[in-house]
């Protein structure tokens, strides 16, 4: 599949709402009633353009993946458990399309997310998992990221994992 990325518009939440909510609703019915439940909208997409750089990757004009990169600590992040560097990136959020789940994408995503971190430039990126089979560890791992720390966070269980840019 020739998925092509670019940077997210104000004129894309709607589509990015929908997809990240497609994804909480498959997770759900996989996994049952999480975290990973929550579902968004068109404004709160909006919102996160204005705070991250949003990547979409597209075939065509349909959007078959979305990941946010940014340079604000997540609250749920405790830097103590990273590698110490000057420029980390955060990654706060990832979703891929549904009927597209296991064909790759999700990887496309992840090597355009580096692409895009190396030339911003940044140090690191780091993402928190949750700790539980709908978590998404394994697929981190698999990305060439490495464990950094377990800790809990509101009740959720949680998984920190970086991968450093050097």
């Amino acid at each position: 599949m020739n998925l092509r990325f670019r940077d997210a518009t104000p004129m894309d939440a709607g589509v990015i709402a929908a997809l990240q909510n497609a994804a909480a609703g498959a997770l759900t019915a996989r996994y049952g009633e999480g975290h990973w439940s929550s579902l968004t909208n068109e404004r709160a997409a909006e919102l996160a353009l204005r705070h991250a750089r949003v990547r979409l990757g597209c075939v065509g004009k349909r959007v078959l993946t979305v990941l946010r990169l940014a340079t604000k600590k997540p609250w749920a992040i405790d830097v103590s458990y990273f590698t110490q560097v000057k420029r980390p990136l955060y990654l706060t959020g990832m979703a891929v399309s549904v009927p597209q789940w296991g064909r790759g994408l999700g990887r496309l995503a992840m090597d355009d997310a580096q692409t895009v971190a190396r030339a911003w430039p940044a140090d690191a990126i780091r993402l928190d998992a949750y700790d539980a089979p709908a978590g998404a560890g394994t697929f981190y791992v698999q990305c060439g990221f490495r464990e950094r720390g377990r800790v809990t966070y509101r009740d959720d269980p949680l998984i920190y994992y970086e991968l450093a840019l050097g």
